[in-house]
């Protein structure tokens, strides 16, 4: 069976799209040369490649997916179907990490619940870019429509709830509703750590998301300004179909998983894919993980998100992490050799 599926694969390799970006170099290793890698949970990871990989279009991703529900075993699985590819471009690798929030709110307004989640209106979706973030938030474009999910008691939680996309929101009743990406009006989002930096105000080594928060909520005229900087403004959707132990959906759709998915720029690697991420710094990580979700900062053939979980220590652990390293993509082996041609 594995001899025929390879068979198989190699005639795949003749209608694979164009995957190859012009401006990137492909680098084919070997499995002994992924630091740590003998070491890894690949069960755990071929599990999680399994809640994706049947969404994903190309034949030979799809061959793989049906071969991995019976494979011989999941470090063999993937050493036999994958070879691991660096992808770069003459940016230097960078790990950040996400999660999935949690903020007090109500469904109704009042003087502690002042700050609402929209859905996005009609115009936005018609329209893009449609109006800037200080265009929406000082005017009364958005007020009275319906558009409302909730209203939070804190516009500084609102916008890096904005920037994850998705969280869960804990109502006066004890009772809690998750909300997912459900749109955006079409800026490119903007760093306001960065722009920290640009004025002088801290190192790029000082900055995280508590730093920020913090800095904002000292100053809050100065802090109002800041967050202005930014001009992607992103609307919510809520989700009543998803389990509280299940994580928040990413970009496939499907619930990702603490500590095995990752964002990716999807220009370089396919939702889906295994990636191997040697994250370096503080807190090291060797891991097998799956492209599973993206982001509007997350750009780049070595730029990556990974996800944290849900909840306040997820979130002081995404914040503080900001690391090199390097991230290698299992690919396909005949599309691994169509993209690097010269290791043939």
């Amino acid at each position: 069976m594995i001899k025929a599926a390879i068979a198989a694969l190699a005639v795949m390799a003749a209608s694979l799209p164009g995957a190859a970006i012009s401006e990137a170099r492909y680098d084919i290793l070997t499995f002994n040369d992924l630091d740590g890698w003998a070491e890894d949970d690949h069960a755990a990871a071929l599990k999680v490649f399994n809640d994706t990989c049947p969404d994903m279009k190309d034949v030979d991703w799809r061959s793989l997916c049906a071969l991995a529900q019976n494979s011989p075993g999941p470090r063999e699985f993937f050493e036999l179907f994958f070879r691991p590819v660096l992808i770069s471009e003459g940016r230097d690798a960078l790990f950040t990490g996400y999660f999935e929030p949690e903020l007090n709110g109500s469904l109704r307004p009042n003087s502690r619940y002042r700050y609402p989640l929209y859905r996005e209106p009609p115009e936005s979706r018609a329209v893009s870019p449609w109006l800037r973030r200080q265009e929406i938030e000082n005017s009364d474009v958005m007020k009275n429509r319906g558009l409302e999910i909730a209203w939070v008691d804190d516009p500084v939680e609102l916008f890096f709830l904005q920037i994850q996309g998705s969280g869960r929101i804990r109502l006066t009743d004890g009772t809690m509703i998750r909300v997912g990406y459900g749109g955006s009006n079409g800026h490119e989002y903007r760093s306001i750590g960065a722009e920290l930096v640009r004025r002088g105000i801290y190192s790029i080594h000082q900055v995280s998301a508590e730093v920020i928060k913090n800095w904002v909520r000292r100053n809050p005229e100065a802090g109002a300004e800041l967050l202005m900087h930014n001009p992607s403004y992103v609307f919510f959707r809520k989700i009543d179909d998803l389990r509280p132990d299940r994580g928040p959906r990413g970009a496939m759709n499907r619930s990702i998983t603490t500590g095995r998915s990752v964002a990716v720029d999807p220009k370089f690697v396919p939702l889906g894919a295994p990636v191997w991420i040697e994250k370096d710094g503080a807190d090291p990580v060797r891991r097998l993980m799956i492209a599973q979700d993206t982001g509007s900062a997350i750009k780049g053939a070595q730029r990556a998100d990974l996800f944290m979980g849900t909840g306040d220590a997820a979130g002081r652990a995404a914040g503080q992490l900001k690391d090199p390293g390097r991230m290698l993509v299992l690919m396909p082996i005949q599309r691994a050799y169509a993209l690097a041609p010269d290791a043939i």
